[in-house]
């Protein structure tokens, strides 16, 4: 099982937005980050090809491939413009050796709730296993309704763990927002049901209650539990990668290059946390307490 000391972090290219990927790869590699998550509308002026020769010699992995989805219409394409399109940022994803591809459902619409279901269960239906055979898993992202104004109908976690399992493919997993989710209750007291298809952990800060106009800040910037949540994750069994990517005012006004220190100081800080949370356990450990009281005696 994977501990919080070796955490797999990797930065967001939505961050540093107004970077291109040479110099994003650039400062990744200076800050200790071997991984990135990869924005399509920023991929798309880099080239697939280019993109792949830059990550090779940074020595820098893809974490995620964002994003596919809106298959209800709801951001003006056809259900089968959307279906093409996913099969395409699968295939992207697949020459990035990108292992998750995040997935949006899409907004209501003018369709019934029934119906937008219906929708994204057939399009799931149709793309995991192309995904699964391209080494690809779609991470189905909840949007929590105070995120967007007229937001995705898939607004809740149990929606998308129910339709996961609905689709029953594995190439399907969840993408899991912590400055969406972490003060969620379900978060917690439903951990054990939905962990198993925790594909990709996203983590951003913020105050208060969740609403549409609030930005992604950095982790340690805003009152979310964040420590705990990701601890709990860990310590649970989550083995897939934990992407930070604060986005808003403050990241601009901080700049990019502190925000990326800010970042890695976090997450030094919360694997130092981890090793003494192990050492405390290490040193509460004795055989009595391991065979629940009893030692057989020569």
């Amino acid at each position: 099982m994977r501990s919080s000391t070796s955490l797999p972090i990797a930065v967001s290219q939505l961050t540093t937005l107004r970077w291109e990927l040479p110099e994003e790869l650039c400062h990744c590699v200076e800050h200790g980050f071997d991984a990135i998550s990869l924005w399509r509308p920023k991929l798309s002026d880099t080239g697939v090809a280019y993109a792949r020769e830059l990550l090779q010699q940074a020595g820098v992995r893809v974490s995620s491939l964002q994003w596919a989805g809106g298959f209800t219409g709801s951001d003006g394409r056809t259900f089968e413009e959307s279906l093409a399109d996913c099969q395409e940022a699968i295939e992207t994803a697949e020459q990035l050796a990108c292992p998750v591809l995040t997935i949006y459902a899409g907004s209501r619409g003018g369709h019934t709730l029934s119906h937008a279901r219906r929708l994204v269960r057939h399009a799931l239906r149709e793309l995991a296993p192309a995904a699964e055979a391209a080494g690809v898993t779609l991470a189905l992202k909840p949007i929590h309704h105070r995120e967007v104004a007229g937001g995705g109908f898939m607004a809740r976690l149990e929606e998308a763990v129910s339709l996961i399992e609905e689709v029953d493919e594995a190439g399907l997993g969840l993408a899991l927002d912590l400055w969406s989710f972490a003060d969620d209750p379900w978060l917690s007291s439903g951990m054990e049901q939905f962990l198993q298809h925790v594909r990709l952990v996203l983590v951003a800060d913020r105050n208060g209650p969740l609403h549409e106009d609030q930005e992604r800040l950095p982790p340690g910037a805003g009152n979310l539990p964040l420590k705990q949540q990701l601890a709990s994750l860990i310590d649970a069994g989550y083995q897939g990668d934990i992407e930070i990517d604060p986005v808003g005012e403050r990241v601009m006004q901080t700049g990019y290059e502190e925000t990326l220190v800010a970042i890695g100081r976090y997450a030094a800080g919360f694997k130092r946390e981890g090793q003494h949370r192990i050492s405390r356990q290490a040193a509460s450990w004795s055989p009595l307490a391991a065979a629940g009281g009893q030692v057989s005696r020569p």
